[in-house]
């Protein structure tokens, strides 16, 4: 892989080194210029970058600082690999840098990475779409000091009774059960938190609703956490045979299978 002098904007995943793709850990090694969000980025996965590389830590550095670093690297021919977190399209303040690297006339792209929503439903054993459940998944967050669109409120998008996956919401709690029961949700409906999903340091708790914000506080979970809530986060559903798919049902036919009598 031959990379261009243009920024990469590579999702790193979520916290172990592995889970980023083959692609984004490519880019990451020949790099020449290496900016990574030393906060929330594992730095086992920052040391794979390449000798030649300059690595550099963004937290100290505001927009305009970060985009003329990048800029300033591509004009003297040099490739960058900015590494955000989880993958960079999910709260991962790209637009900003993109509409200012525009500006610039700076090439860029965005390359994916796993998202903390799916590692924390990995960790937990979980399917998010179950059939019979629900097959759609929300991915928001809580209204906190940076407000969401009036038509977005938590209590409008719960009223769907699907499943809900709030990021950076730890610290509302007492709000986001508020909003939900509002919405009608039973306050004995499954939710489970995971913090710092795949990290050695992850924490894991199951809760419902009506505990939610107790079971938080005594678990001093306060960031870095992914809240799944709704029906398909009942970790009893694995002991059922209860919600089969289509897919694999013998009497379904597809293009790649035909089906067989139901009486068979």
């Amino acid at each position: 892989m031959t990379l261009n002098p243009q920024v990469y904007i590579v999702g790193a995943g979520p916290g172990d080194p592995d889970l980023i793709t083959v692609k984004g850990q490519r880019i990451l090694q020949q790099a020449d210029v290496v900016l990574y969000t030393d906060s929330l980025v594992n730095e086992e996965l920052i040391a794979r970058a390449g000798n030649h590389a300059t690595v550099l830590q963004s937290s100290g550095m505001d927009l305009e600082q970060m985009v003329q670093l990048m800029a300033s690297a591509v004009r003297a021919g040099k490739s960058v690999a900015r590494i955000h977190t989880g993958d960079p399209s999910m709260y991962g303040a790209i637009l900003e840098q993109m509409v200012l690297l525009k500006q610039e006339g700076i090439a860029y792209e965005i390359v994916p990475g796993v998202s903390s929503v799916f590692a924390a439903a990995a960790v937990l054993g979980a399917e998010l779409t179950v059939p019979d459940l629900t097959q759609t998944v929300i991915l928001t967050r809580a209204e906190g000091r940076t407000p969401v669109p009036e038509r977005e409120k938590l209590r409008d998008l719960a009223s769907h009774h699907c499943t809900v996956a709030l990021y950076l919401s730890a610290t509302l709690a007492k709000k986001v059960v508020r909003e939900f029961i509002e919405a009608g949700w039973d306050e004995d409906t499954p939710v489970a938190v995971v913090q710092r999903a795949t990290w050695p340091d992850q924490k894991i708790l199951r809760s419902t609703l009506r505990n939610l914000a107790e079971d938080l506080r005594q678990a001093g979970i306060r960031m870095h956490a992914m809240i799944l809530a709704g029906k398909a986060l009942d970790p009893s559903l694995v002991d059922r045979d209860e919600h089969r798919s289509k897919l694999y049902d013998k009497t379904f036919t597809h293009g790649y299978r035909k089906g067989v009598a139901a009486s068979e």
